[in-house]
């Protein structure tokens, strides 16, 4: 079975229709490319209500959140704690994995404040929103994915 996944683009921005969304896109395409079919592909301005929101939907239809953008120290990057507030459990080793690869590409990673964890049997991760960021972090967990997705479905048997 094909997992499913959700792309949630958090930029005023490409809100505003003032950029466009290459983060987002490369992002769907990296997901499609590993065998994902991304079912949601959402835009929302940095605000943690609706950011929220958006990830608790996403929720309900995909096994695989991600959202691009919002993660740096800007006074409108909040994705991380909107993020936060709905979780029900962290996944620091993503997080980490995350910044490892991040690191190893540039020092800026250091900058990144993402996070991940599970919201019932789905996982949410946040990545940066420049396309090479989240794709240089997606890439450092994609292998993970499905595993924890099996995980998060009740599979606990080891191979």
């Amino acid at each position: 079975m094909t997992p499913s996944a959700a792309v949630v683009t958090v930029s005023d921005g490409v809100h505003r229709g003032t950029r466009v969304d290459r983060g987002g896109d490369d992002v769907a395409a990296h997901l499609a490319e590993h065998g994902f079919e991304v079912v949601i592909r959402s835009v929302v301005p940095d605000e943690p209500d609706l950011i929220s929101a958006a990830i608790v939907e996403a929720c309900g239809r995909a096994r695989f959140v991600v959202t691009t953008g919002g993660t740096g120290f800007g006074p409108r990057d909040v994705t991380p704690e909107a993020t936060s507030a709905v979780l029900d459990r962290d996944a620091p080793g993503l997080q980490l994995a995350m910044l490892i690869a991040g690191l190893a590409a540039t020092p800026m990673a250091a900058l990144s404040r993402a996070v991940a964890g599970c919201r019932g049997s789905s996982l949410v991760v946040n990545l940066p929103g420049s396309p090479k960021g989240a794709l240089e972090n997606l890439s450092a967990i994609i292998d993970l994915v499905p595993h924890v997705l099996d995980l998060l479905a009740g599979d606990t048997e080891h191979a």
